[in-house]
């Protein structure tokens, strides 16, 4: 198995999508925290810090979906990276460490529902590359 791919426009969606919804995420969990807190429930710093946190995950994953060629390791640490979000996400509501309004659960949880998704997008993705399926134009 080569360790480097060409992705599929399937794959490239995937990622260039992951970058566009984790950075609109990352610009409202930075610039909207201190709105968002009484909304939400949830503390300031949380949200900023998760927020500062997406930034080079963002650049990363926009770098790798805009490559004409990309490592297979660096999709695996994606996808990865997506399902540790939404599974740290949810452990975040079942904890105690914080006390979300229903809104804040709502948008926790709808946020690791599309992390989850876009992880699972990205992963199919790569299976397809993995099994040499024909790729559209």
């Amino acid at each position: 198995m080569s360790t480097t791919i060409h992705p599929s426009p399937f794959l490239r969606n995937a990622l260039l999508i992951d970058a566009a919804a984790s950075g609109a995420t990352a610009a409202l969990l930075i610039a909207g925290a201190g709105l968002l807190e009484g909304l939400l429930g949830l503390p300031v710093a949380l949200m900023r810090g998760a927020g500062l946190i997406l930034i080079p995950y963002v650049a990363f994953v926009a770098w790798t979906g805009a490559r004409a060629e990309v490592a297979r390791a660096a999709v695996v640490a994606i996808i990865a990276a997506n399902a540790l979000w939404a599974v740290a996400s949810i452990c975040l509501l079942i904890g105690a460490w914080v006390s979300p309004t229903l809104l804040g659960y709502a948008f926790v949880i709808a946020q690791a529902a599309v992390v989850a998704l876009l992880g699972e997008l990205q992963l199919v993705g790569l299976k397809r590359e993995a099994a040499g399926e024909v790729r559209a134009a």
